[in-house]
């Protein structure tokens, strides 16, 4: 679901890497690294929100991340696949379910975003919340304690219809670059915070 980032009144630091750098997956996985050991005292689950839907190449990123994911890694709290997405008619009942199920989660929200031409096949990662459907200007709750956003493609115009001419390549290699680097991170993370 495309968002734009909310960000949160606290200071936050972002890091920005673009996937065809080797070193992309290394980068989002230290930064997934500092962020649960910041929040080891405060927070007692982890949580990993991939928010979007299989039905547009550009909006599931979300989606594509949370199945390679899975797939890559053991942690038990993952929402969002491409068998069960999360997606705007859906996302307050999973946002309920969580807030139910685990006491103080800590939840990385993943999702797709538009940005400027330049920017895209860019990672951003940092603390604060996204607004899934921001974008394509769907009124939903904003989610997360930290964000990892993938720049899928150029926006500002006929949002819809450029989700659909997506590139298919750049948004796999997005979600690789991204499941990896929270799969590593989580690995590294495992003494710190209860995953």
């Amino acid at each position: 679901m495309l968002n734009k980032v909310f960000r949160l009144p606290q200071p936050s630091t972002e890091c920005k890497c673009n996937v065809q750098d080797p070193t992309a997956t290394y980068t989002i996985a230290m930064n997934i690294r500092n962020l649960l050991q910041e929040s080891q005292e405060t927070h007692q689950n982890v949580i990993v929100l991939c928010i979007g839907t299989d039905r547009s190449t550009g909006d599931s990123l979300g989606p594509l991340t949370g199945t390679k994911l899975r797939s890559l890694n053991l942690h038990p709290h993952i929402f969002g696949t491409l068998d069960q997405p999360v997606h705007a008619t859906n996302l307050q009942d999973v946002i309920q379910q969580i807030t139910t199920s685990f006491v103080d989660p800590y939840i990385i929200a993943v999702d797709a975003c538009l940005g400027k031409s330049e920017n895209v096949g860019y990672v951003s990662l940092g603390k604060g919340s996204v607004k899934p459907g921001a974008a394509v200007k769907k009124d939903l709750p904003p989610v997360g304690h930290a964000y990892i956003t993938g720049i899928v493609n150029v926006g500002g115009f006929m949002e819809h219809l450029v989700l659909q001419s997506t590139r298919l390549s750049l948004v796999m290699k997005m979600a690789d670059t991204i499941a990896y680097g929270i799969s590593f991170g989580l690995r590294g993370a495992g003494n710190t915070a209860r995953i």
